[in-house]
């Protein structure tokens, strides 16, 4: 996470409290980061509902309970965080329209949901942003994309900016390139436990135990992610440290080489940016 000390944002409502949501939540209610106006969430159960509002600085409605939450959730907020699933934002934003406030900034985290799409449902007057944060937000480590709607000016993404810097990196880009940014930060998270899949199994078949390769590969995971940051090197000339001539880690490098790792990312990668495109495309009329 970034240095979240003094922090100031205004009145925040976030529709929907999974698991994204529920992250994001998590840094805007960190020490030194300070929410003028308290912060209002929606979530369908009324267990949930309960359990946000026991969170400091945080106002709870359950929909199931009160079909006016939304609404009442987004009244007076400044900014308006849309964390539901994609095919729930339509009528969530036909919902909503009438009780947002000129120059209200609303946020989407819903994947695949376009900025016109957006635009298309609420007022001239509201700003729309579109985010694409990671999973790794749950522990203040994410990077999200972020990319500016039609209406949004300089100072309204830096507010956006600033919300999603309390729960880690944030990187600006056209909207056009989101759906690439998707198959990097947001889908590589998968990738990565992919990776630490197959060296523990790799390490159980070696005759390790559970355990024991869970320690081994884990924290080689986290102690070669962290040397890359703290080093600043290239991750390449990092390895080549680590790459003895003629020595164990040469061949096991050899081996991994002639699987040609960048062209098989370049089309894990383009196959799930072909999936992105199919779900943003409008569903066809029936």
């Amino acid at each position: 996470m970034t240095d979240t000390q003094n922090v100031m944002l205004p009145t925040i409502a976030m529709l929907g409290a999974g698991s994204m949501g529920r992250a994001i939540l998590s840094g805007l209610t960190a020490p030194g980061v300070e929410v003028t106006g308290g912060i209002r969430v929606t979530n369908r159960s009324a267990a949930r509902a309960a359990e946000l509002s026991g969170i400091p600085g945080v106002t709870a409605f359950a929909t199931e309970q009160d079909g006016a939450a939304n609404r009442l959730a987004v009244d007076g907020a400044a900014i308006v965080i849309v964390a539901v699933k994609p095919a729930m934002v339509p009528d969530l934003l036909r919902e909503i329209a009438s009780s947002l406030n000129p120059g209200t900034i609303v946020v989407s985290v819903a994947a695949g949901v376009t900025v016109a799409t957006f635009e298309s449902l609420l007022p001239e007057n509201v700003v729309v942003v579109r985010s694409m944060p990671n999973t790794p937000a749950v522990v203040g480590k994410a990077v999200t994309g972020i990319s500016s709607g039609g209406r949004s000016e300089p100072e309204d993404l830096q507010l956006v900016r600033s919300l999603f810097e309390t729960v880690g990196e944030v990187v600006e880009v056209p909207e056009s390139q989101l759906d690439a940014l998707s198959t990097i930060s947001g889908s590589g998270p998968a990738y990565v436990f992919f990776l630490v899949e197959a060296l523990t199994a790799a390490a159980v078949e070696k005759g390790f135990t559970a355990e024991q390769a869970r320690t081994l590969v884990n924290g080689t995971f986290l102690g070669a992610s962290e040397l890359l940051v703290a080093s600043g090197e290239d991750p390449a000339e990092l390895r080549r440290r680590v790459t003895s001539p003629n020595g164990t880690t040469e061949r096991a490098i050899e081996v991994l080489a002639s699987a040609d790792l960048p062209a098989l990312f370049t089309r894990a990668t383009d196959a799930a940016l072909a999936r992105a495109q199919e779900l943003s495309r409008p569903a066809p009329t029936p």
